[in-house]
């Protein structure tokens, strides 16, 4: 009889077990960056540490933070713990807001990062039967490398399609009777969109059954919208490029928070404000550490990403811990009229009226010093009541969400643009 696990020692493992695991890699972890890399060495010095002063896993604390700056000041490869002759692969971020993030590979990380792969793709129902269309976008992100490596570690047939070039993923989606996807969750509903323009009959053209989506926040409301659409189930997933790029957590068939592989990656929840570390069941932002990385291990990463850490057994059987969804990022949150607002929030309330479309835009705009919003959104193609309505029901979900009255525009079909990657949610003007 087939396992529903990948590797069912480590992830129906006793969490004390695998707390004793953590902190010999934690331990050793921490002596291998001060031993083999300057910035850490000076790092820890001035915080007047040393590794052996690391005994238990609560002396993570004792560990000063590394964040998304302090990696750009060090950039390309300050980070690297090992000689650059044993790197053999290297990615990184967009860079869009200052230089990049590089994470660069051993031979030894490609390893962990096909298992860790293949853990969360096999979690989300991937098999060695299946055809796996990655429709992530390749090139320096993280995102199609991962989702590759894990589904030819899983045995899987991997169709290396990449973002866009909309028709031909349908075609070829058709015709190599894809039952697996990847890509941005804003991407696999306009492909559905894409399919029924072009006369794709969703039911009968398609043989889909598993999306692994990511790489961008989405509602529970949004899933349903997909899933509906596709008749599929869509996982989320959750990875950084300064920890490993996907791979670091996943959605079970439970829908209840994302396990964490930690066995590799240590994790922790703090205040955003104070960086007190919070007990489990405590909202704050997540904190990284890898634990088996060699080339760029990141030691109490900040990701500004903000969750809920649970320690408790899940239905599925997983002793993993889990971290809700993504509730939130720290540097997306507006202050608006004295209420704090994320977008996700907006979009719940959106998918919740029926009529709607997964097409949406949040515009931030200045009235006087007051910064305001208002948002735009196409109904779906079959709907065919009164606009004014339709906007009127949107306001009254927004404010019931955050007591926040928000103008509301129920644009044209085709007037908000359309994103083969990450959708571009919240514009300024």
């Amino acid at each position: 009889m087939e396992s529903k696990y990948w590797d069912p020692k480590i992830e129906t493992m006793k969490l004390e077990e695998l707390k004793k695991i953590q902190l010999k890699r934690l331990k050793e972890v921490i002596k291998r960056v001060y031993e083999n890399n300057a910035v850490y060495h000076k790092l820890f010095k001035d915080a007047g540490l040393k590794p052996e002063e690391i005994k238990t896993l609560d002396d993570i604390k004792k560990v000063p933070f590394l964040t998304k700056d302090e990696l750009r000041k060090y950039y390309p490869f300050g980070l690297v713990c090992v000689p650059m002759s044993e790197v053999v692969e290297l990615h990184a971020s967009s860079g869009t807001t200052g230089k990049p993030v590089v994470g660069t590979y051993t031979k030894y990380d490609l390893d962990v990062w096909s298992e860790v792969m293949a853990r969360i793709m096999y979690t989300a129902g991937v098999r060695k039967e299946d055809r796996y269309q990655n429709s992530f976008g390749y090139g320096l992100f993280t995102g199609a490398h991962g989702f590759e490596k894990g589904a030819q570690k899983i045995g899987a047939l991997v169709v290396p399609m990449s973002s866009g070039n909309t028709l031909r993923q349908l075609q070829l989606m058709k015709d190599f009777e894809t039952t697996a996807i990847g890509c941005t969750p804003s991407y696999l509903a306009y492909m559905a969109e894409a399919a029924e323009k072009k006369g794709y009959d969703i039911e009968k053209d398609f043989k889909l059954k598993v999306g692994m989506c990511g790489a961008e926040s989405w509602s529970d409301e949004m899933r349903k919208k997909i899933e509906d659409k596709w008749g599929i189930s869509a996982f989320d997933n959750y990875g950084l490029t300064e920890i490993i790029g996907p791979g670091v957590s996943v959605e079970c068939e439970e829908h209840d928070g994302l396990h964490i592989n930690t066995d590799h990656f240590y994790v922790e929840i703090i205040d955003p404000k104070t960086g007190e570390v919070l007990e489990p069941g405590e909202k704050g932002e997540l904190v990284f550490t890898t634990l088996t990385k060699e080339a760029f291990p990141s030691i109490r990463f900040r990701t500004k990403d903000l969750s809920i850490l649970i320690e408790e057994e899940c239905d599925c059987g997983r002793t993993l811990p889990r971290h809700v969804r993504i509730l939130g990022r720290s540097d997306d949150m507006m202050k608006v009229r004295g209420v704090i607002v994320f977008p996700k929030q907006i979009e719940e309330a959106i998918m919740k009226i029926e009529g709607t479309s997964e097409n949406y835009q949040i515009v931030k705009y200045k009235s006087g010093v007051m910064t305001r919003l208002k948002v735009r959104v196409e109904p779906e193609p079959v709907f065919k009541g009164d606009k004014n309505l339709l906007a009127k029901k949107i306001q009254q979900e927004i404010y019931g969400i955050l007591n926040l009255t928000v103008d509301v525009d129920v644009v044209n079909i085709g007037d908000i643009p359309r994103s083969t990657g990450k959708a571009k949610r919240v514009v300024e003007e």
